[in-house]
C-alpha cells in the first residue's frame, strides 16, 4: 500500500485534534476564568531511502533521503495570558490580575482555578459553582496566621465580636491656677468601657488640684471597686519627669501623657477607648491583598479571613479538571501557597470577573486553517486512492 494513505490518515487525525481544540475554545468564548488551548504538530518518524555518505577524496558526499510518514500531535498546550474585566458588583466575585490561582477543595482533593465566581452555601462556605470549597486563612481575633494550614473560609452572619477595653485616653488641659477646694480646683471625667464579653461598666476620674503647685492628683474608680491614683505634675503647662502619664484601674490603662497644665483653660476631653460591646456581622469587602474584612453592627471592623492564593513552576503543566479547575502534575512542579500580592501571586479585585482569554477573530482563523488542511489530507487519500485504482487496472 501507498504511504502517502498513512499519512494522509495522519493529517486526518491531527487536523481533526485541531478542530476539537478550536471548537471548544469557542465553545467556551463566555467561560468565566477559561484559558483557550493551542494545537501543535510534528512529523513522525521517516522512512529512509538512502544513507549520508561522507566526502571521500576524489568524491563528494550524499545526503540522507527520507520519506516522511505523516503528521502527529506534539502538545496541545493551554494559554495562561490575562482575561479581560467584567464587572459584576457582587462581593463574592474576585478577579485575579496578575498570576496566580485560587485554591479549592473538592470531595478532599486540592484544586487550582482562574474562575472567582463564588457564593455561600448553606454551611456558610464559599463554594465554587461546582460545589468546590474555597480555601484560605480564618483569622482569630482579627489576626491571620499565613504560615498555618490552610483550610475552608467561613463567614457566619450572626457571629458576634466584642472587645474587652485595655486603653482609656484623654487630652485637653488643666488649668495651673486653678484654686484648690474650690468648684475650679476639681474636674471629673467619666468613660464607658467594656469586658471581653461586651458588658459595660463606668470608669470615673477625678482631677484634684494640688495646693501651692501647678500639679493635679489623679483618682480613678472602676464601677467594679478597682481603684488607681497618680499624680499630673507640671512646669510651664508641659508635664515633667516623673510626671503619671498613665494611671491603671481594674486593668484598664488611663494615657494622660497628652493632658497639658496652661493657665486659665479647663478643656480635659475623653478622646477614646479601644473596647466595643458586642455587634453582629453586617457586611464584609474583600481587599487587594485577599483579606476579608468585615463590618460588624457596633461600628467594629475586623479582619474575618484570608484568601490563598497558589502559584507554580510551570502553569501550563497543569490538568484541566472540569469546572474551570486544575490539578498539579508531576510537570506542573510542585504548588507554592501564599497570599494576594506576594510575587508571582497577582492581587485580587472584588466585584469583578476574569473572563474567558479566547481571541474568536484567531480562533476562527484557526478553524479556516484546520478545516483546509483537513480537506488537503483528505484529497492525499483520495489521490492515492486513484493511483492504486489504476495501478489494478493495468490488466483489463
Amino acid at each position: 500500500m501507498l504511504r502517502s494513505l498513512y499519512s494522509g490518515i495522519s493529517g486526518l487525525r491531527a487536523h481533526q485534534t485541531m478542530l476539537d481544540v478550536t471548537g471548544a475554545n469557542i465553545a467556551n468564548v463566555n467561560t468565566a476564568g477559561f484559558k483557550s488551548s493551542t494545537v501543535q504538530f510534528q512529523d513522525t518518524l521517516s522512512q529512509m531511502t538512502q544513507g549520508a555518505s561522507a566526502p571521500q577524496t576524489q568524491t563528494g558526499g550524499s545526503n540522507p533521503a527520507q520519506v516522511g510518514l505523516g503528521v502527529k500531535i506534539a502538545s496541545i498546550t493551554t494559554n495562561f495570558s490575562q482575561g479581560s474585566s467584567q464587572s459584576t458588583g457582587r462581593a463574592t466575585d474576585m478577579m485575579i490580575s496578575g498570576e496566580g490561582f485560587f485554591v479549592t477543595s473538592k470531595s478532599g482533593q486540592q484544586l487550582f482555578s482562574r474562575a472567582g465566581s463564588f457564593t455561600f452555601d448553606a454551611a456558610n462556605h464559599l463554594v465554587s459553582p461546582d460545589g468546590a470549597v474555597l480555601q484560605g486563612w480564618t483569622a482569630v481575633s482579627g489576626a491571620v496566621n499565613t504560615s498555618g494550614t490552610v483550610g475552608d473560609i467561613t463567614l457566619k452572619s450572626n457571629d458576634l465580636i466584642a472587645k474587652i477595653t485595655e486603653k482609656v485616653t484623654l487630652d485637653g488641659n488643666l488649668p495651673s491656677d486653678a484654686v484648690e477646694g474650690t468648684a475650679d480646683g476639681t474636674v471629673d471625667r467619666v468613660v464607658k468601657v467594656y469586658d471581653a464579653t461586651g458588658a459595660d461598666r463606668m470608669v470615673s476620674l477625678t482631677f484634684t488640684k494640688i495646693a501651692n503647685s501647678q500639679n493635679w492628683q489623679v483618682d480613678a474608680t472602676d464601677e467594679n471597686g478597682a481603684t488607681g491614683t497618680g499624680t499630673l505634675t507640671f512646669a510651664n503647662g508641659q508635664q515633667t519627669p516623673g510626671s503619671a502619664e498613665t494611671v491603671t484601674v481594674g486593668g484598664i490603662r488611663v494615657d494622660l501623657s497628652a493632658v497639658s497644665g496652661y493657665a486659665k483653660a479647663e478643656s480635659l476631653t475623653v478622646t477614646g477607648q479601644d473596647g466595643y460591646a458586642a455587634g453582629s456581622l453586617e457586611s464584609y469587602t474583600i481587599g487587594s491583598d485577599g483579606s476579608v474584612l468585615g463590618a460588624f453592627s457596633n461600628g467594629a471592623k475586623q479582619v474575618l479571613a484570608k484568601i490563598a492564593m497558589a502559584k507554580f513552576t510551570n502553569p501550563a503543566g497543569l490538568e484541566k479538571a472540569g469546572g474551570s479547575s486544575y490539578v498539579a502534575t508531576g510537570n506542573s512542579g510542585g504548588v507554592q501557597l501564599g497570599s494576594a500580592g506576594d510575587p508571582g501571586m497577582g492581587s485580587l479585585s472584588g466585584g469583578n470577573l476574569e473572563m474567558s482569554n479566547v481571541d474568536l477573530s484567531q480562533e476562527f482563523t484557526n478553524l479556516i486553517v484546520a478545516q483546509r488542511g483537513f480537506q488537503a489530507n483528505a484529497r492525499i487519500i483520495t489521490t492515492s486512492d486513484d493511483i492504486l485504482q489504476e495501478l489494478t487496472q493495468l490488466k483489463r
